[in-house]
């Protein structure tokens, strides 16, 4: 019974979760699911075909692995900054304020889509809708922002 159809399906769908996620390990399992294909093209059993997917999994990831890190590494470099995520990758980002923000009160800002809440503490005077803010600090899920130079 030939499984190569099957092989190249799970290829295929594993390369559009690489794409959404950008996790090195379903790329490595593509690689795995192609090689089990060219296995089941040379008539290899289906007991073989699955170490060989195990196998060329394995050795993808460890190739794989190293060579996206020093790709990575390379891009934050020359892009000049460091890698943040989460809370911190806000840091120095400019919204949009929603909603007004008060002197000592919590408003509202758009940063790509997402609204939150924000206080600027060195503003003697209400920021109005529309204006832009820069992010320069958090506590919790509240931001901190200042109005940015002109």
């Amino acid at each position: 019974m030939t499984l190569w159809i099957i092989w190249l399906s799970l290829a295929a769908l594993l390369m559009i979760v690489e794409v959404f996620s950008q996790m090195v390990w379903t790329l490595c399992l593509a690689i795995g699911c192609v090689a089990a294909l060219v296995g089941d093209c040379f008539g290899v059993a289906l007991e073989w075909q699955l170490i060989i997917l195990a196998a060329t999994t394995v050795a993808a990831y460890i190739i794989l692995v190293p060579y996206v890190k020093r790709w990575h590494e390379k891009q934050v470099a020359k892009e000049g900054r460091a890698s943040r995520t989460g809370m911190e990758a806000l840091l120095g980002r400019r919204a949009v304020v929603t909603q007004v923000i008060h002197p000592g009160e919590i408003g509202r800002a758009r940063i790509d889509g997402d609204s939150w809440q924000v206080v600027a503490p060195g503003v003697p005077y209400a920021i109005p809708c529309g204006a832009e803010v820069i992010v320069t600090d958090y506590n919790s899920i509240i931001l901190t922002a200042t109005l940015p130079d002109k």
